[in-house]
């Protein structure tokens, strides 16, 4: 038969908490942020020529 108090000792267990932390270098992050800038800068540099001298000559 099980007891109320039975629970009791069961739930006397130790819980070991992990707190996970996203590790970032500060130096990564920023490179990547100049290196995809630079894609969109030559993107839109592209498209500029494409509208600028391109398409006008059709």
């Amino acid at each position: 038969m099980y007891e109320p108090r039975d629970r009791n000792e069961v739930s006397n267990v130790d819980v070991e908490r992990r707190d996970v932390q996203q590790k970032s270098e500060p130096s990564m992050v920023a490179a990547t942020f100049i290196k995809y800038a630079a894609y969109i800068i030559l993107f839109f540099g592209f498209l500029y020529f494409l509208v600028k001298y391109v398409f006008p000559k059709f």
